[in-house]
């Protein structure tokens, strides 16, 4: 096994004396491509930011290896969309850091326009944000991440609110990001959409509950810990699928 790109080792943070992570022991390797599984509250997006660096552990360590850049793929709920601005200046603002002056160079507009043409939409490159799709605001916000050449790119909730066909877009576009050899860590609460389909899942609660393949954590014993509701898990075509037999009760209530 290669060295980790990101060592987690007994990890804990909280607010107002609430742990939101405890004792969370992980390891990012150079080919990882992770579900961090779990409902709102669960602690998932507090680990995102630990490991971005945006907070420090109230107790444990986080060793990065040398050079391992790390880009981050917000939520498109939080996202003004209204915002005045087009794509290519969009995913150029990624780079301001990077930058001198306040105009982009053309080695900076051309590096844009391939970065978005490996996205498949470098001719959206002047329309304004508000006119994409679902599947192509989420490869828009991607490419922003993409243009800082990163080793791990973090997504949070990559999937929330789209269309069945949008998430099969974005699913089949990480695995190609992966398969480049960019090591992914995604959040997710939607079980068969996204989470079944993930080669390696880690079920959040605070704490760790469960780590491996779809089939060694979608497990009712686990689900149950992780949403506090009694689940049925089925096979079907080598792949579980879940069903919460309260579903019904809770959209009448």
């Amino acid at each position: 096994m290669s060295t980790p790109l990101i060592e987690l080792r007994q990890v804990s943070f909280g607010y107002d004396a609430r742990p939101v992570l405890l004792d969370v022991d992980l390891d990012i390797q150079p080919s990882s491509f992770i579900g961090i599984l779990g409902p709102s509250g669960s602690g998932k997006t507090t680990l995102l930011r630990a490991i971005l660096g945006q907070i420090r552990p109230q107790r444990g360590s986080i060793s990065r290896a040398p050079g391992t850049a790390v880009s981050y793929v917000p939520q498109l709920e939080t996202v003004n969309w209204n915002f005045p601005v087009t794509v290519g200046q969009c995913v150029l603002m990624s780079r301001i850091g990077k930058r001198l002056v306040p105009w982009a160079s053309p080695a900076e507009r051309r590096l844009v326009t391939q970065v978005l043409d490996r996205l498949g939409i470098a001719d959206l490159q002047d329309r304004h944000i508000r006119d994409l799709s679902g599947g192509q605001q989420q490869r828009m916000f991607i490419a922003r991440a993409l243009l800082r050449d990163p080793s791990l790119l973090l997504l949070d909730e990559p999937t929330s609110g789209v269309d069945v066909a949008t998430r099969h877009e974005v699913l089949h576009l990480l695995q190609d990001l992966n398969s480049d050899g960019i090591a992914i860590i995604l959040t997710t609460h939607d079980l068969n959409g996204l989470a079944a389909h993930l080669p390696e899942l880690v079920a959040l609660r605070t704490r760790i509950l469960a780590r491996g393949t779809p089939e060694d954590v979608v497990k009712p014993w686990v689900l149950e810990q992780v949403f506090g509701a009694r689940m049925e898990v089925l096979q079907h075509l080598g792949m579980p699928v879940v069903v919460d037999p309260f579903a019904a009760d809770r959209r009448a209530g």
